[in-house]
């Protein structure tokens, strides 16, 4: 995990990265901007158990791009979850948050991962364990109103404009931001390099 000081603000963007494109750095600097944090966790997961491992590259090599591309100081890039042998969000958040006392973590992640949050392991605890903040991404702008997490936990959703009291909040709490987005996706770029 990388270094954080007791007080600090920090963002949690896990994913395949599968591979790292500009909408990630634009979801990350978002982040950054907007939530007011101090170092923004780029978390390279060594796989996501609701996704095809067949097409996933290796995850040194996730790593390497994702390093190459991220270009912020305060953006971290670390794979510590392959240590702990698993990919459960809500395991891994655990696991943060009993080795960072004192550190308030927002999990971040892109509107496109909304549509389907609900069919995360412990999608609730995960809600319950650390603020949230969700990135728009393109084509994904209304699931912040339709979801199953959005409609589940509509009474905790913080306005946009309070987004920077987000990662100060008791959770659960969650917060959607608008803004640029980009129109890139791994799939789409996966696809592109095969074909």
């Amino acid at each position: 995990m990388p270094h954080v000081e007791s007080g600090m603000t920090v963002g949690l963007f896990g994913g395949s990265f599968n591979p790292p494109h500009d909408g990630h750095v634009l979801v990350a600097e978002t982040a950054l901007r907007k939530l007011g944090l101090d170092q923004l966790w780029w978390m390279v997961t060594p796989g996501n158990p609701l996704k095809d491992r067949n097409n996933l590259a290796p995850l040194a090599e996730r790593i390497a791009m994702s390093g190459k591309i991220a270009g912020n100081p305060r953006i971290k890039i670390t794979a510590f979850e392959q240590a702990l042998g698993q990919s459960f969000t809500a395991r891994t958040l655990e696991f943060i948050r009993a080795r960072n006392r004192g550190v308030r973590f927002v999990w971040v992640m892109g509107a496109d991962n909304l549509r389907n949050f609900h069919r995360w392991q412990n999608w609730r605890r995960i809600v319950g364990t650390f603020p949230v903040a969700v990135i728009d991404r393109p084509g994904s702008t209304l699931a912040y109103l339709s979801s199953p997490m959005a409609r589940t936990f509509s009474h905790a959703r913080v306005d946009e404009d309070r987004a920077l009291t987000l990662a100060f909040r008791r959770p659960p709490a969650w917060t959607f931001i608008h803004g640029p987005r980009s129109p890139l996706s791994s799939t789409a770029l996966r696809s592109a390099k095969s074909g």
